[in-house]
């Protein structure tokens, strides 16, 4: 939707009053299966992948306890982008989930209706870090788990094998080394993290001494590759239903500062809806960070109201950064394009919404788009 300083709703993040400290919720992260520093080449797994494109979709918060019709639309129409040829000519590569693929509590029973039977056919791998759903543990269930532990059987794997828990589907499981770990493509590196249980995160030293180091080895990579940031808790974020995440701001500009390396782009999920805001530094520098959370939760989150009383945007740690454009009435999910180009790599794409603002059928078009170039 379209931005204006006159809009009644706010054009910059805002900050939730009133909310409970629920850092206690933090539940201790499983062991890795791979090896330090827990990175994973594209090419094990997609082996001849492109070294000049690449085209991959993004989405988070796709499962539902109460009402799995949102879900089976969007992931209707994402297998819908293989059988179309884009402008670039080009299909998905890849999806890369943002985390909360399973409600409420990431158990095993609930894959296969939450995550096995709506990609059931989806043609390209599935690369994921944890929600806090996914990292969440039921008090109440008669078979005693850990957090995480199923995600770690669906996506963090040794070697790819079939998953018991799946219903007979024919998706094995994904090889990543750890719920915190870097991607590389030839590219782009990817930096996922693992923001726990609690409402606004929590990433803890040890996670934080591996980040900080992950930017600086990222770093050393620039300008060839760029530089992104995946995060389930959405930092900045203009909704009524979380906000921003104060922790997650402050853990992040903080490690960007003992890097000195900025991200080029921080996608996220946590909030049910589609944010694109930009930040803007006093060196010029711009960060963008991209919300997209809609992806099958029933219950999307509207972006809050500038006189309702229950939320402020006059926060220091707000300050440059605005909402570019943002779409919170209709689920949905990213698909995105990095090339490289004479100039440098260009990262552009869109947030593709499941049903036009009439409620008729998807539009072919996104919703909105947006291109930003990387040098």
């Amino acid at each position: 939707m379209t931005i204006s300083e006159d809009d009644p709703i706010h054009t910059t993040p805002v900050f939730k009053k009133g909310q409970p400290d629920d850092t206690y919720k933090y539940l201790p992260l499983p062991r890795p299966t791979g090896a330090y520093p827990y990175h994973l080449e594209i090419s094990k797994v997609i082996p001849g992948i492109r070294r000049d494109k690449m085209t991959f979709q993004m989405v988070g918060d796709t499962g539902s306890m109460r009402n799995p019709d949102f879900l089976k639309l969007v992931s209707r129409q994402m297998l819908s982008q293989f059988d179309d040829v884009d402008e670039y000519g080009d299909k998905p590569e890849f999806l890369y989930h943002l985390g909360d693929i399973v409600y409420n509590h990431g158990e095993a029973h609930e894959y296969q209706r939450q995550f096995f039977d709506p990609f059931n056919g989806y043609p390209a791998p599935v690369f994921a870090i944890p929600g806090n759903h996914d990292s969440d543990v039921n008090p109440l269930s008669k078979v005693p788990y850990n957090s995480l532990d199923t995600f770690v059987r669906v996506f963090c794997s040794e070697t790819p094998s079939e998953v018991e828990f799946s219903g007979g589907n024919s998706r094995k499981s994904m090889v990543q080394p750890n719920v915190y770990w870097t991607m590389e493509t030839p590219l782009a590196n990817f930096i996922g993290l693992a923001s726990n249980v609690p409402k606004f995160g929590v990433v803890t030293p040890e996670q934080r001494s591996w980040f900080i180091k992950e930017l600086e080895w990222a770093k050393s990579e620039h300008p060839d590759k760029a530089l992104f940031v995946c995060i389930h808790h959405s930092p900045y974020s203009g909704d009524i239903n979380h906000g921003s995440s104060m922790p997650m701001i402050e853990m992040l500009e903080s490690a960007y500062v003992e890097a000195g390396v900025r991200p080029h782009a921080v996608f996220s999920g946590h909030v049910h809806n589609y944010q694109h805001f930009e930040k803007h530094y006093p060196d010029g520098d711009v960060v963008n960070y991209i919300v997209a959370g809609g992806g099958g939760y029933d219950e999307l989150h509207p972006i809050a109201r500038k006189d309702d009383p229950y939320f402020t945007a006059a926060l220091p740690e707000f300050e440059g950064v605005r909402l570019v454009n943002y779409c919170d009435d209709r689920h949905g999910f990213l698909k995105v394009h990095l090339e490289r180009t004479e100039s440098g790599l260009l990262l552009s794409g869109g947030y593709f919404a499941v049903r036009a603002k009439n409620g008729t059928e998807a539009p072919k078009e996104p919703e909105d788009s947006f291109e930003i170039r990387i040098n």
